[in-house]
């Protein structure tokens, strides 16, 4: 049975008893003590009479009667939500008190150490790694790819190949990338020239170049007695070791031949930046590149390979352990140590908020009282004060009683005197 059934019953039973004691005295007044009580229950009963038509009058016509001035709440009722939006509006929930109770608020003190605590003990380890994986896994990557491609084109074509010469030439100097490039070089014509074919090249080619030389006298007497003196063979051999013992003296550091070569490799590499054909070429071949590549399938493949590595890493306990529940407990010290600020922005937040969106309480609170018709809207008020208001015609019937009591008292005494 509910507090209001019973303070209900107990008013009913207050006017009953009254009713009662009043109708039990009636016929015995030759007694002090019995006209004593008669005027207590006379007066309890009009007492609870008239504190059950004042309650009653509140809500309804009592016993159903149109009398002036009853049923307030009803006819009254534009009057009284708007009375109880204005209240709840301008001070209960003014604008002044909320801020003024948000200032004194301090969220990262209340929320830091709860959030630690939960992510220390392991309770909120596993939601933070499900709805990780749970976004991660939701991501929609054929939606990024024009995004990403986009900013890797933008990048591409604004990127100055001229200053990217410029950075390996630099590296290729700092590096000694001249000496190596003419070792390498002068390596490779080692091994070709010690080769048996070679050397039998030289030979065909030398003795082809003397037979095609025209002259006249001597000189044509001299190159036919050389052709009857050395075979190709002979000849490619002479051709062979004068060549290697050219690259012997160019391996050797120091040697003028030698550091003539570097000195022009290294001049011709320091102004690689400058040379406007081989800038022209490499901007050519670079937007080729862009226009011929697939750049939508490399990005979705990249995105997928990324999505796919997140998920592996974080079904690794070792990983969560190492990286993940450390940089959230970062993170989390991060905010701690500029609570301050953080506090200050929360609250200027939620200020801004309620300034601009303090009126939509009170329409909010109207929008629902207005949503209710009157029956439902008087039910609500008595569930919650029903038991209040009962209590009322109780005391009413109470008061009433004592009141006519001590009336009935000082009228016998009026008498005596």
């Amino acid at each position: 049975m509910s507090m209001k059934t019973k303070s209900k019953k107990l008013a009913v039973y207050s006017l009953i008893i009254m009713g009662v004691g009043y109708i039990a005295t009636a016929p015995f007044d030759d007694s002090i003590w019995i006209r004593l009580l008669q005027g207590g229950f006379e007066a309890g009963l009009v007492g609870g009479l008239a504190d059950w038509f004042a309650v009653t009058a509140l809500f309804r016509h009592p016993l159903g009667l149109p009398i002036p001035h009853t049923a307030l709440l009803p006819n009254n009722r534009k009057r009284v939500t708007n009375g109880l939006v204005t209240v709840l509006k301008n001070d209960w929930l003014s604008k002044e008190s909320i801020q003024d109770k948000i200032k004194d608020i301090s969220f990262t003190d209340k929320l830091v150490p709860t959030i630690t605590d939960l992510i220390t003990k392991g309770s909120l380890r596993a939601g933070i790694i499900r709805g990780i994986k749970k976004l991660v896994s939701n991501i929609e990557l054929d939606k990024m790819v024009p995004f990403i491609k986009t900013q890797i084109l933008m990048t591409l074509s604004t990127v100055e190949m001229k200053k990217i010469l410029q950075l390996i030439s630099s590296k290729l100097v700092n590096e000694n990338f001249d000496e190596k490039v003419l070792d390498h070089v002068l390596k490779k014509a080692d091994n070709w020239l010690r080769q048996e074919e070679t050397r039998s090249k030289l030979g065909s080619v030398s003795m082809n170049v003397i037979n095609r030389i025209e002259a006249d006298g001597m000189l044509k007497f001299a190159l036919r007695s050389i052709e009857s003196l050395l075979s190709e063979e002979k000849l490619g051999n002479i051709v062979q070791n004068l060549l290697l013992s050219s690259i012997k003296s160019l391996q050797h550091k120091g040697q003028p031949n030698r550091e003539a070569l570097v000195k022009y490799i290294r001049k011709e590499i320091e102004a690689m930046n400058e040379n406007e054909q081989l800038l022209e070429g490499i901007d050519k071949w670079k937007n080729q590149l862009i226009s011929e590549w697939d750049l939508d399938s490399t990005v979705m493949e990249s995105l997928q390979k990324i999505q796919e590595n997140i998920l592996r890493q974080l079904d690794d306990e070792e990983f969560i352990e190492a990286y993940l529940i450390p940089m959230c407990l970062n993170f989390l010290g991060m905010i701690e140590n500029n609570s301050k600020t953080i506090d200050k922005w929360i609250q200027t937040q939620i200020t801004t908020l309620i300034e601009k969106n303090h009126s939509k309480i009170g329409d909010l609170v109207q929008e629902n009282l207005d949503k209710l018709d009157n029956e439902t809207m008087i039910d609500m008020i008595e569930n919650n004060i029903g038991k209040d208001l009962q209590w009322i015609r109780v005391n009413g019937a109470i008061c009433g009683f004592i009141i006519g009591i001590i009336l009935t008292g000082v009228h016998g005494l009026i008498q005596l005197i």
